[in-house]
């Protein structure tokens, strides 16, 4: 269960066990702390009990705070959770030798096998109703293979010998991807190819939203597996920056926001915003209710069908077990078509 608080004003308490969420003395909503997995607030003018902090952090419950157009700016844990010391020094240890560098391979990799996959997912659909679009999307996928491979045929020892050159890789075929992607948007959307930061159309806010809820998500399992979430190989270290969220996100954006979020507007949904501009209550509501559904929806994975939330949780941990020398390889999650 999740509790996504939004509502300019709302206060969140401690209640018998639960969380209550209310608004000038109204009920809003009332969770039990038992079944709760998480606390998302978004935006601001959201209030909080010391007493359900507490609570929270006993209870292992993580509080993750977003900004109005879905970028994360905090969370708050349990102390015991951060308490690691052994994986940390193994993950920085990483980054200047091999270990380091087959991660920062791995997180490429899997990053263009899975926008390879969600083209052909996307193509499967469309091979006898648009011909057309099925071959243009079957060759987009199917250029990731020579990008897969100059990856692997990369020559360095460490990070810093490779990181310019995957990320090149990395950059030229993700241009080509939403390139591919931009025939499945509805035209209504007037989308202008793939946007990050200060995004002005509709399908990009939705992405940029969609991504900020998972990278909650995938801080939680990093922090979770003992390892440190700004200690990255892949993204460059930069003070406040969560480079190891980044890395571990690539192998998880297309299987959990982009088939999500794709899905939704090809079936009709409509990205509605207020008068500034940006995402509205309602909107923002159905991206993270879709996100976390998603999450829980499975995918094959080490031989049996799991939960992606799990998988990404797994994912975290094998990275914790590679840098430690307990595992031989790190194996990127491919998600199915």
């Amino acid at each position: 269960m999740h509790l996504f608080v939004q509502e300019k004003g709302a206060f969140i308490a401690k209640h018998q066990g639960r969380l209550r969420v209310s608004k000038a003395k109204e009920q809003l909503q009332e969770v039990p702390l038992l079944h709760l997995q998480q606390v998302i607030v978004s935006g601001g003018g959201v209030s909080i009990s010391s007493d359900a902090i507490r609570a929270c952090a006993e209870e292992g419950i993580p509080i993750h705070f977003l900004s109005s157009n879905g970028t994360p700016h905090s969370s708050l844990y349990s102390a015991g959770l951060t308490g690691t010391v052994l994986t940390r020094r193994a993950q920085l240890r990483a980054y200047d030798g091999p270990a380091g560098a087959a991660l920062a391979r791995a997180f490429t990799q899997g990053k263009l096998q899975n926008q390879a996959n969600l083209l052909r997912y996307a193509a499967k659909y469309r091979k006898e109703v648009d011909p057309d679009l099925h071959a243009a999307l079957s060759d987009a996928a199917a250029e990731a293979v020579d990008s897969i491979i100059a990856v692997r045929d990369l020559s360095g020892d460490t990070v810093e010998d490779l990181r310019e050159r995957l990320m090149g890789v990395e950059g030229r075929y993700a241009a080509r991807y939403w390139g591919a992607l931009a025939a499945l948007v509805p035209a209504d959307l007037s989308w202008p190819g793939r946007e990050t930061r200060g995004a002005s159309d509709p399908f990009n806010q939705a992405l940029n939203y969609g991504y900020g809820v998972l990278y909650t998500q995938v801080e939680h399992a990093i922090i979770l597996a003992g390892l440190d979430p700004y200690a990255g190989l892949l993204h460059a270290d930069r003070p406040g920056k969560p480079s190891l969220v980044l890395d571990l996100i690539e192998e998880f954006r297309q299987a959990v926001v982009d088939r999500t979020l794709l899905g939704q507007v090809t079936r009709g949904w409509a990205i509605t915003r207020d008068e500034r501009g940006w995402l509205d209550a309602a909107t923002r509501d159905r991206i993270v209710e879709k996100v976390l559904e998603r999450l829980e929806s499975s995918e094959a994975y080490e031989g049996k069908r799991q939960p992606l939330r799990h998988i990404l949780q797994c994912q975290a941990r094998h990275v914790a077990t590679f840098v430690r020398g307990e595992r031989a390889d790190y194996i990127p999650f491919v998600m199915g078509w």
